[in-house]
């Protein structure tokens, strides 16, 4: 028996005095949350108001829908751009049809709302979460967006 390992008992940790409690034990730092919004998210978000498309990708991608910044702003750019290109075929016929000069002027208003889109990115690339008067209250109520 002279080759046998003797390996020495292990001593549980002293007890902490009365009245203290344990230290905790060591973590790692937790991973930032979700609602910590990146320059990536407000990049992606401002992109996503003159570019639909890039919308549809952030609503495609799990790891971009699980950001609520990036969702928020691409569930409203996506409707909102609809919407303005709805009212822009509809103003186009209307006009159109009352009068051939007036429906040549409407050519200029995809570009006058195209700007509409281009100050949304802008408030998204601040940070913001702001809402669209009607739109996004509509979104809210479909359950579309969060409050």
């Amino acid at each position: 028996m002279a080759d046998e390992i003797m390996v020495p008992p292990v001593e549980a940790p002293p007890a902490p005095p009365v009245g203290e409690s344990p230290a905790p034990p060591v973590q790692e730092p937790p991973a930032p949350p979700a609602g910590d919004i990146t320059d990536n998210d407000r990049f992606l978000a401002a992109v996503s108001y003159p570019i639909p498309l890039v919308a549809i990708v952030i609503l495609l991608v799990e790891e971009m829908k699980a950001r609520p910044f990036q969702k928020y702003h691409a569930v409203q750019a996506l409707v909102a751009n609809v919407v303005l290109w709805v009212a822009i075929l509809l103003l186009g016929c209307i006009l159109g049809a009352a009068s051939f000069f007036i429906g040549g002027a409407c050519g200029a208003v995809p570009a006058l709302l195209w700007l509409v889109t281009l100050y949304w990115a802008y408030e998204a690339y601040r940070g913001k979460y702001f809402p669209i008067p009607v739109l996004t209250k509509w979104l809210q109520d479909q359950k579309w967006l969060q409050a």
